[in-house]
């Protein structure tokens, strides 16, 4: 699906709570999320050094933020299974945290993987 430039600017320009919860109506709604991959994920850091493992909404916005350290890598789907079943337990065991809807001059959120599972739970209850 190709998002709108209208689109994109429009929900990149939202404050990051509700960057969030578009971020998980979106991903409920389509059964899917988005990572960078080249030869590995692409991950990030917290200020404080945590590890974080950024994704997206949307090919089109992972896409966007394939700049800089992450030049060249490329927008890898993740089905909704894949990200509850095999990657929130591993980001969990690892102490690593979901970086929801990073943007290219900026980070995202990084809630912790039970609030993340939980706020996706809720949503797709509403299914």
């Amino acid at each position: 699906m190709t998002i709108i430039f209208k689109q994109l600017e429009s929900v990149l320009a939202l404050p990051d709570k509700k960057r969030f919860d578009h971020f998980v109506k979106v991903v409920a709604d389509r059964q899917e999320v988005w990572g960078l991959y080249q030869g590995g994920w692409a991950l990030a850091a917290t200020n404080d050094g945590v590890t974080v493992f950024p994704l997206w909404p949307a090919k089109d916005y992972a896409q966007l933020c394939a700049v800089c350290e992450w030049e060249g890598y490329e927008p890898r789907l993740i089905t909704l299974a894949e990200l509850m079943d095999d990657l929130f337990p591993k980001l969990k065991k690892d102490g690593v945290l979901p970086g929801v809807f990073f943007k290219p001059e900026g980070k995202g959120m990084t809630p912790s993987v039970d609030d993340f599972n939980m706020a996706l739970v809720s949503e797709l209850q509403k299914y």
